[in-house]
């Protein structure tokens, strides 16, 4: 199977990986991955936990159609929440 691949500035051949889900479970909305994507992908979204009744903060996939690939959000996220993979073309 082929996929998408890109040219850095010195001419290295690479294969982005694109954003498919963040799992809840692990993340712990702290919000390094929002503050490190500048193409507004994620977004913050409280999330109920019925048994203890209680909120906390999570982060969704806003946009996955804006996502350019450059994995920043899973390489800054400690909880490993990020599921990437390439484009098949």
């Amino acid at each position: 199977m082929a996929f998408l691949t890109g040219l850095t500035k010195g001419k290295t051949e690479w294969t982005p990986t694109f954003i498919e889900s963040i799992d809840a479970e692990k993340c712990i909305g702290c919000g390094r991955c929002y503050k490190v994507c500048s193409r507004s992908v994620l977004a913050p979204e409280d999330l109920e936990d019925e048994e203890s009744e209680s909120v906390r903060m999570i982060m969704t996939v806003a946009n996955d159609a804006k996502c350019i690939g450059c994995a920043a959000c899973a390489v800054t996220c400690s909880k490993k929440a990020f599921s990437l993979k390439p484009l098949a073309i």
